[in-house]
């Protein structure tokens, strides 16, 4: 007999398997080389040479897609301070995302291309809080500045992770500008988006068992051992593992391209952006730091090619717009919350906006005892068949809720701290979700070592940051003492280059010995040719005999 594999060992494979395709986690942004410090003895670190930027800027924005998780708030935060990860809330056993962009601006970044950073990546990962980098990520740093934007497209192969998020058509476009001379005084810093052709999450849920037969794993809590058997028998009777709910998903390495089969799906185009700018202040020539996170969503489909399908169609697009102006009066947070309306077979189940936040969807087990009842799970008040639960309850049908979907959006967090390094400032920062998907059990759910929520989806994750100094940025140049000096005027000759090596000696040395070995060249060429004579022998005299050579005896 074939038992649950228990959560225990569950959650170590999940996590391997997400390992695979490790790429950086979701809305944390590129972070800078921290400033060295100074032992005793050391020298300082070198200053500045050249003209230097006046104005001072931080800010970053980051949006995703989708991203997925297993277990949320199962696993304690570490920190490198001891007993304070008591204190923290716990976070996911493992977060999957895709479509995400990223975008920064730091004027006090101790490397020079850690000015602007943007980045767009297909996905990225987070196992226990740890977020490994590996390739399918592009990126544009400044300095130097970049005048034209990078893009990348990108259609991931078939993998494991299919069970989890299936995308097709992803493309995504980086820009990050910086002046050598104006800092971040160029307009828009850093500009990053993404753009999905279509999305499908969750073809399996990994916290649930993936066999039919529950007998001996399922013990509720608030029943009697033949209530319990009973359900198992029921669970029997479905078409598939609670894995599945039931048979309603397709399963592992069963997803399909149209997102049929899946807990949730994006039939249609959607994007990101992520900016950090410089904009206007009224009654000042100073600028103020703006970053800015949008999505575009056009409708959300659940369970889709089933008869239980819903579709969430996005009235109103989520934006999320922070701007600081080194004031806490002045500075803003603007949030535009999402409107969504929710359709199951034509008839409106409801909306979700800020003031209705939240729906819960019952997931129902048909209990044995009336003929006729499809072999699927009971979703909201509808069976397979199409008839409504009230109708049948009549005829005697009952049904056990073991879990529920829950969806909210509009979750608005944001926060705000005076600065004083390093330099002073006003920091203001906020968080929002377009939508929240949530699988929870019920306490009707009776198998051992569940954590509060099987499984989570989050569409149009966003986060926005910004920090300006008193008064706002300042644009202008600065030349540090000692600094170099001002160009010389139009028409003036360059000044001569400085004998810096002996090389400078040889080259005039090489040519004059050329030249005179020329001249002698030319001078032997030009001289008459003056033969030798031999000496003339009158007539009668014999001529000299040569001198006997001494030989030896």
């Amino acid at each position: 007999m074939r038992r649950r594999l228990p959560v225990a060992k569950a959650l170590p494979l999940t996590a391997a398997l997400l390992a695979l395709a490790a790429v950086p986690a979701m809305a944390q942004p590129p972070v800078t080389t921290p400033m060295p410090t100074n032992g005793p003895g050391e020298p300082p670190v070198s200053a500045p040479i050249g003209p230097q930027p006046l104005g001072h800027a931080v800010g970053d924005a980051g949006t995703g897609l989708g991203v997925v998780r297993i277990l949320p708030n199962a696993v304690p935060t570490n920190t490198a301070l001891p007993g304070y990860g008591e204190k923290l809330p716990k976070q996911s056993a493992a977060e999957l995302g895709f479509g995400l962009s990223s975008a920064q601006a730091n004027s006090e970044s101790l490397l020079a291309q850690e000015r602007a950073i943007a980045q767009a990546s297909p996905g990225g990962i987070a196992v226990q809080g740890q977020s490994p980098q590996a390739p399918g990520t592009i990126a544009q740093t400044a300095l130097p500045d970049n005048p034209e934007p990078t893009s990348f497209g990108l259609n991931p192969p078939s993998s494991p992770l299919d069970a989890l998020i299936k995308v097709s058509g992803l493309n995504g476009r980086v820009h990050a500008r910086w002046s050598e001379t104006l800092g971040p005084c160029v307009g828009t810093i850093s500009d990053a988006s993404t753009s999905v052709a279509s999305m499908s999450l969750l073809n399996a849920i990994p916290t649930l068992p993936g066999v039919p037969d529950l007998t001996g794993v399922f013990d509720s809590p608030k029943l009697d051992p033949a209530a319990d058997q009973q359900i198992v028998d029921g669970l029997k009777k479905l078409a598939g593992p609670l894995s599945t709910l039931g048979g309603i998903l397709s399963g592992p390495g069963n997803a399909q391209a149209n997102g049929n089969g899946s807990l949730l799906s994006l039939p249609n185009t959607m994007s990101t952006r992520s900016a950090v700018q410089l904009v206007d202040m009224p009654g000042t020539p100073n600028k103020a730091v703006r970053s800015t996170s949008t999505l575009q969503v056009a409708s959300i489909r659940l369970l889709a090619g089933t008869p239980f399908e819903l579709q969430l169609n996005v009235v109103s697009q989520p934006t999320l717009q922070v701007t600081s102006t080194g004031n806490a009066k002045t500075s803003t947070v603007n949030y535009i919350a999402p409107l969504i309306e929710v359709k199951q077979g034509g008839k409106t189940l409801g909306k979700l906006d800020a003031a209705n936040p939240k729906m819960d969807i019952p997931v129902g087990v048909p209990l044995p005892g009336v003929p006729n009842v499809p072999n699927l799970p009971i979703i909201g008040d509808l069976l397979a068949n199409g008839q409504r639960f009230m109708d049948m309850a009549s005829q005697g049908l009952k049904r056990l809720d073991l879990g529920v979907l829950r969806l909210s959006v509009a979750g608005l967090e944001q926060k705000s701290l005076q600065l004083t390094e390093p330099f002073k400032a006003f920091n203001i920062g906020a968080t929002a979700r377009m939508l929240d998907l949530q699988l929870l059990p019920t306490d009707a759910l009776g198998l051992p070592g569940l954590p509060s929520a099987l499984a989570q989806i989050s569409l149009g994750e966003q986060i926005a940051r910004a920090a300006a100094p008193e008064g706002g940025v300042v644009c202008g140049t600065v030349y540090p003492p000692g600094g170099e000096k001002p160009p010389p005027p139009q028409g003036a000759p360059p000044p001569p280059l400085a004998y810096t090596n002996a090389a400078y000696q040889a080259v005039p040395m090489f040519w004059t010995g050329s030249v005179m070995l020329l001249l002698g060249v030319v001078l032997v060429a030009a001289l008459p040719n003056r033969r030798r004579q031999p000496a003339r022998i009158r007539v009668g005299q014999r001529p000299p005999s040569p001198k006997p050579r001494p030989h030896a005896d």
